[in-house]
């Protein structure tokens, strides 16, 4: 059984673990079953993404992207459970289906635990902010600390743990905190954020998704997002494509982000333009914060160890 996961070329963490969480869960998953593909963490139920042909153990995973998967040959499908309501009621599946998203599962490992806080605030952009904004120098100004969602996810994972409060734009930054007890606030700098997969985890847990705008920070993220930036506009570009993989990426934005070394005048300059992004930023690190109810959590955590263990017998995996 091999585990699947989407790839993003510059890395995201909440894709990332799906390497190692199911070692985890699973211990000797990859030595039994080899025509199964295990479809885990991710909002990776999209029919360009999946292959045709193949076996797949459905645990935990989302739509949000693209169209579903043909699903009509039943013997390729085991969907054991879900991430959310949402994804249930799209693959036409009974809410309790929709369990909870497996990520939360990370804080019971134990490297993960009983971790020192080191951090008072701190702020976890979407990879596609990450890739082109300014949000290190942002976060520094408004007081956070910044954690790279493209960083090594276990690395990822321990700063978001050892934080005292996170502001996420990142779902699995929110998904995680709220799974290690750190309160968290959502924020949002675009329209491309996909607020049905936020919903669609909120609402195993009780929680809102009500995130507070924060502007855009850079030229280049306007670019990438298709987005306005100080009365310039950049909406020419397509509407992202069925299959991620095939989103291109502006070069021009890329370069422009992380170009050469910058005159101080020009650097200056675009601090000066990202200041509503840090004020907004800032304001957002002062709201009071969400976290879902401990009883409620543990009782999501309990029923996906039911649908483990039914795996683990079914698959004639070790206990």
């Amino acid at each position: 059984m091999q585990p699947y996961y989407w790839e993003s070329a510059h890395g995201n963490f909440g894709d990332d673990l799906n390497l190692w969480l199911w070692d985890f869960l699973l211990p000797g998953l990859r030595d039994v079953h080899p025509e199964t593909l295990l479809v885990g963490v991710g909002t990776v139920l999209n029919r360009a993404l999946l292959p045709e042909g193949q076996h797949k153990l459905v645990i935990g995973s989302g739509f949000g992207y693209g169209s579903l998967p043909d699903m009509s040959v039943q013997q390729e499908w085991d969907i054991r459970c879900v991430r959310g309501p949402l994804t249930a009621q799209k693959l036409g599946l009974e809410p309790d289906k929709g369990i909870i998203d497996p990520a939360v599962m990370l804080a019971e490992m134990p490297e993960f635990q009983n971790l020192p806080k080191l951090y008072k605030k701190s702020f976890v952009p979407h990879w596609e902010s990450a890739i082109v904004g300014m949000w290190p120098s942002v976060a520094a100004q408004a007081g956070l600390t910044y954690i790279d969602p493209c960083g090594e996810a276990k690395a990822v994972i321990r700063q978001i743990a050892q934080s005292e409060l996170i502001v996420a734009e990142s779902m699995h930054g929110a998904i995680l905190a709220d799974a290690f007890r750190v309160p968290w606030v959502a924020v949002s700098t675009s329209a491309s954020i996909n607020s049905f997969k936020w919903n669609d985890w909120a609402s195993t847990l009780g929680v809102r998704y009500q995130p507070l705008q924060v502007p855009i920070s850079s030229r280049a993220e306007a670019k990438m997002k298709n987005s306005n930036f100080w009365g310039m506009r950049f909406e020419e570009y397509p509407p992202a494509p069925e299959n991620p993989n095939d989103r291109v990426v502006d070069e021009a934005a890329l370069q422009e982000a992380r170009g050469p070394r910058q005159t101080p005048l020009r650097r200056l300059i675009k601090h000066s333009l990202a200041l509503p992004s840090m004020l907004r930023l800032r304001q957002a690190s002062q709201t009071a914060p969400q976290l879902s109810r401990d009883s409620v959590l543990s009782e999501r955590k309990a029923r996906f160890m039911d649908v483990i263990e039914g795996v683990r017998r079914d698959y004639g995996l070790a206990q």
